[in-house]
C-alpha cells in the first residue's frame, strides 16, 4: 500500500540547477555565435553548432582547462541527463518540423526520375556501408554490440541524405528554381523517408537483439506504425489542426502540432523503435493533412531552429573526441568511411541519373547535392551512441563524415551547374516548380 505520508520528491539542488542553466547558456551562446560565423563563410550552420560542443567537450576544454571542464560538465549522470533531456526535446521537434516541410507534391511530379536517382543513391551506399562495417576492427565496436547490428547501423548512416542542408545550399546558390535543384530535393525526400524507416528497424534490432522473431518484429512494427498512423492518426491530426486553426493567434496551432509530434515520439519509443521515427511520421501526417498553416507554425519553427536545435547539436559535439584521430587505426578508418560514403552517394546518384537519361554534369550535380548528410547523419549517430551501438571513436567518425560531405556540396555543385545549360534542362521532361514548392525550404537554417 502506498504511504501517502511519505515526503515529496525533493526539487533540484541549488548547485545542480545553477550548473544546468550555465550549461545551456554557454552551449547556446557558442552554438549561435559559431553557427552565424559558419553561415557568413557560406558553410552550414550545423558546422558551427557542432564546433561549440567540440570546444567545450573532451576535444579541447578538457585538455586546456580541466578544472573548468570538470565543473561545467561534471561526470554526474543526473546532471548530464538534464542536458540530454533538453537535447532530446530539440531533436524530436526538429525531426517533426522536417517531416512537416517535406514537399511530397514535388515527388509526385518527378516521381520516376526521382525514384531512380534516390534508390540508386540509397542502396549502393547502404550496401557499401554494411560491407565496411563488417571489415572494421573489433576495437571500434562498442561493448557487446552484434557485428551485424553495427554493420547495418553504419550502412544506414552512409545512405541518408540531409534535406535541410540541400535546401539551404540550393537556395544560397540560387539553384532552387532549376530543374536539377528540384530533382535533387525530390530524390532527397524519398531518401529521408526510407532512411528514417531503416533507422527504426535497426534501432529495434539493437534494442531487442537478433533472433528470427525479433527481426520479424523489427520489420513489422515500423510498418504497423505507418499504416496505423495513416488510417487512424491522419483523420485525428486533420481534425485537431482544423480545430486549432480556428483561433486567430498561432498559439493553439503551435501547441497542437507540438503535442502531435511528442505523442508520436512517445508511441514509437514505447514500441522500442526510436522516438525520432514517431516524430517524423507525425510531421508527415501534419504535412499531408491539408490543414497545415505554415504561417501559424512559424513561432514553433523559430523556437526550434534558433534555440532547441543549436543546443542539441552542441550536445552532439560534446560527444565527439577529435583527439582519437591521432590513433592511426581511427584516422585510417575515418578516411576509409569518408571515401566509401562519398563514393557510394556519387556513384549511386550518377547511375540513377544516367538511367533516367540525364547528362554527366546533371548527374554530378545530383550526386553533390545528395552527398550532403548534415543534420540527419548527426541524428543517426546520436541514436547509435545512445543505444550503445557506436563507441566514441565511431561516433566521431560518422559526425565528421556529416560535416565534410556537407562542406563538399557547394563547390562541386557550383562546378557542375556552371556546365549545365539552363535551357537544355527542359529536355529532362520536368515542369517548373510552383510558388508553393519554392516557399520555405525544409528547416533550411540547419
Amino acid at each position: 500500500m502506498t504511504d501517502l505520508s511519505a515526503a515529496p520528491v525533493p526539487t533540484l539542488a541549488h548547485h545542480t540547477l545553477l550548473v544546468f542553466l550555465l550549461q545551456v547558456a554557454v552551449l547556446l551562446l557558442l552554438a549561435v555565435s559559431l553557427g552565424q560565423l559558419a553561415a557568413r563563410f557560406k558553410m552550414p550552420a550545423i558546422v558551427g553548432e557542432l564546433l561549440a560542443g567540440v570546444i567545450v567537450g573532451p576535444s579541447l576544454l578538457s585538455h586546456v582547462w580541466p578544472d573548468l571542464a570538470g565543473w561545467l560538465l561534471p561526470k554526474d549522470p543526473g546532471q548530464q541527463h538534464l542536458l540530454d533531456a533538453v537535447g532530446q526535446i530539440g531533436v524530436i521537434l526538429l525531426v517533426g518540423i522536417t517531416g512537416m516541410e517535406l514537399k511530397f507534391d514535388l515527388v509526385k511530379r518527378r516521381r520516376h526520375t526521382a525514384l531512380r536517382v534516390s534508390l540508386a543513391g540509397l542502396l549502393l551506399p547502404l550496401a557499401l556501408g554494411v560491407g565496411v562495417g563488417y571489415l572494421l576492427p573489433d576495437s571500434l565496436m562498442a561493448g557487446d554490440t552484434s557485428p551485424t547490428v553495427f554493420a547495418l547501423f553504419l550502412g544506414v548512416a552512409m545512405c541518408v541524405t540531409a534535406i535541410p542542408v540541400i535546401a539551404k545550399t540550393l537556395m544560397d546558390m540560387n539553384l532552387l528554381h532549376r530543374d536539377v535543384g528540384q530533382l535533387t530535393l525530390a530524390a532527397g525526400v524519398i531518401d529521408d523517408v526510407v532512411g528514417w524507416f531503416l533507422l527504426s528497424i535497426v534501432s529495434a534490432m539493437a534494442t531487442v537483439g537478433l533472433t528470427t522473431g525479433t527481426i520479424a518484429t523489427s520489420l513489422l512494427y515500423p510498418l504497423a506504425v505507418v499504416v496505423t498512423a495513416w488510417l487512424v492518426g491522419r483523420p485525428l491530426v486533420k481534425w485537431a489542426l482544423r480545430l486549432a486553426n480556428r483561433a486567430a493567434s498561432p498559439g493553439p496551432t503551435v501547441a497542437v502540432a507540438t503535442l502531435i509530434v511528442l505523442f508520436g515520439a512517445a508511441g514509437t519509443q514505447a514500441l522500442k523503435l526510436e522516438a525520432v521515427f514517431g516524430a517524423f511520421v507525425c510531421g508527415v501526417l501534419i504535412a499531408t493533412s491539408g490543414e497545415l498553416d505554415q504561417e501559424k507554425l512559424a513561432p514553433l519553427r523559430v523556437t526550434v531552429l534558433s534555440f532547441l536545435a543549436p543546443v542539441f547539436f552542441a550536445t552532439a559535439g560534446l560527444r565527439m573526441d577529435l583527439t582519437a584521430l591521432v590513433q592511426p587505426t581511427v584516422l585510417l578508418t575515418a578516411l576509409a568511411v569518408l571515401a566509401v560514403a562519398v563514393l557510394g552517394k556519387f556513384v549511386g546518384a550518377y547511375i540513377g541519373a544516367k538511367l533516367s537519361g540525364l547528362g554527366r554534369w546533371e548527374a554530378l550535380a545530383l550526386g553533390a547535392g545528395m552527398n550532403a548528410r548534415g543534420v540527419i547523419e548527426v541524428i543517426v549517430a546520436m541514436v547509435g551512441l545512445k543505444l550503445g551501438v557506436l563507441g566514441t571513436e565511431t561516433y566521431t567518425i560518422i559526425v565528421l563524415v556529416a560535416i565534410v560531405t556537407s562542406l563538399m556540396a557547394p563547390p562541386i555543385l557550383r562546378i557542375a551547374m556552371a556546365r549545365v545549360d539552363e535551357h537544355a534542362e527542359a529536355d529532362l521532361g520536368l515542369s517548373g516548380p510552383t510558388s508553393r514548392e519554392l516557399a520555405s525550404p525544409p528547416a533550411a537554417s540547419v
